[in-house]
C-alpha cells in the first residue's frame, strides 16, 4: 500500500509510526510516498498564503487522483471541511497536545529575562504568551518565524532568538524532547485545535481500506478533536487564526499534563471543552469552558464545539481573529 506523506522529517517521522501499525494490522507491506506542499516551498507566513490547507492540498489531490492508498496529516493542519469523495478512516490516540519552549541556558518561559525575543509563527501561540506576559509581569518579544524544527532551533543556537515555542508532540516524534527547556500548561496556552493528533485519510469509496485503517481509530480522541475542530469552524477560523481549544477528560487531564496520555483504571464520564481567541498583542481575549458528558456521536462532540463557539462569539470573539475562513 501507497502511504502519502510529506517530506519533512517530522512527517516523514510521524507516516513511518502510522506505516508500521497499518503492517501490523493488515499485515500488507506499506510504502511511503513523499509529496511535496505549497506550505513547505513557500516559505512566506501561513496567513500570507493562506494559511488552511497549504500543507494538506497537495496529498489530498495526490489521494483523489489514486497515486497513494492513504495519507498522514497533522490534525492541526486539516481544514475543517471534508471533501465528499475523501473519509477520515483513523484518528489515533494523541501525543502530548501542548506546547513547549526550547530556550537558551535550558530558561524556563517564566525566567526569561526583560525583553527576551521568542519566537514562533502562530498567532495563537503569540496571542496567549503575549496575554500571560502582561497580566504576570513579564516583557517578552514575539517574533514571527517559518522553517522546521531544525531552523527554530537554530535560531536559539545561534543567538538571534532567546526562545522558540514548539510543540511537544513534534519533538517526541523525532525523539529530541530532551532539548525541551519548559512545558508550557494549557493553563497558560491552549494548543491549536487538534494539536498532537494525527488523521489517516483515504477515499472513501475504498470500503475494505476504511475499516482496516479503523482499527488505529481511538474514540476519546476522535471525540476530542472533533469538538476542538467543531468549534473552530464555528468561529469561521482557519488554521492559522489566532484560536486555542483542547477537549479533555477531566479524570485523565493531570496524566497528560504530565505528557501521559494513558490513565488506566480511571473511569471516564465527562469532558471538558476549552476555547480562547485573542488579538497577537495579547490587548483582547476571550476564553470560555464547557462540560457535558463524554460524547458518544460525531454529532454530540460537533454539538459541544458550537456551543461554546457560539458563545464565545457573543463576547465578541469575531472581532478578535485577523484571519476567517474562506
Amino acid at each position: 500500500m501507497r502511504l502519502g506523506t510529506r517530506r519533512s522529517k517530522l512527517a516523514m517521522a510521524q507516516s513511518g509510526q502510522v506505516a508500521e501499525a497499518v503492517r501490523r494490522v493488515t499485515g500488507r507491506p506499506v510504502e511511503l510516498v513523499e509529496i511535496t506542499t505549497h506550505g513547505d516551498v513557500d516559505r512566506s507566513h501561513l496567513t500570507q498564503i493562506g494559511g488552511t490547507g497549504v500543507f494538506v492540498t497537495a496529498l489530498r489531490d495526490a489521494l483523489v487522483r489514486g497515486e497513494v492508498d492513504f495519507a498522514v496529516h497533522s490534525l492541526k493542519d486539516l481544514p475543517t471541511t471534508q471533501p465528499e469523495e475523501l473519509v477520515l478512516a483513523a484518528v489515533p490516540e494523541r501525543e502530548d497536545p501542548r506546547d513547549v519552549i526550547v530556550a537558551r541556558d535550558a530558561l524556563k518561559f517564566t525566567d526569561l529575562p526583560r525583553g527576551a525575543r521568542i519566537g514562533t509563527g502562530s498567532p495563537r501561540r503569540m496571542a496567549q504568551l503575549n496575554a500571560y506576559a502582561r497580566t504576570h509581569g513579564l516583557d517578552i518579544e514575539t517574533v514571527p518565524i517559518r522553517g522546521n524544527v531544525d531552523t527554530r532551533i537554530g535560531f536559539v543556537h545561534a543567538g538571534e532568538l532567546d526562545a522558540v515555542v514548539l510543540a511537544a508532540a513534534g519533538l517526541n516524534r523525532i525523539g529530541r524532547s530532551d532539548e525541551v527547556t519548559d512545558f508550557l500548561s494549557v493553563d497558560t496556552v491552549l494548543p491549536a485545535p487538534g494539536q498532537g493528533a494525527l488523521a489517516i485519510e483515504c477515499a472513501a469509496d475504498h470500503a475494505d481500506l476504511v475499516a482496516a485503517l479503523g482499527e488505529l481509530d481511538d474514540p476519546f480522541t476522535r471525540a476530542a478533536v472533533t469538538a476542538e475542530r467543531s468549534l473552530l469552524a464555528a468561529l469561521e477560523a482557519g488554521c492559522s487564526a489566532p484560536v486555542g481549544a483542547l477537549a479533555d477528560f477531566p479524570p485523565l487531564s493531570a496524566p497528560l499534563e504530565r505528557g501521559d496520555p494513558q490513565a488506566d483504571g480511571q473511569s471516564v464520564k465527562e469532558m471538558r471543552l476549552r476555547g480562547v481567541v485573542g488579538t497577537t498583542d495579547g490587548t483582547c481575549m476571550v476564553q470560555l469552558s464547557t462540560t457535558g458528558p463524554v460524547p458518544r456521536t460525531h454529532d454530540g462532540a460537533t454539538a459541544l464545539g458550537r456551543e461554546l463557539a457560539s458563545e464565545m462569539l457573543a463576547q465578541g470573539a469575531a472581532g478578535l481573529m485577523g484571519e476567517r475562513a474562506q
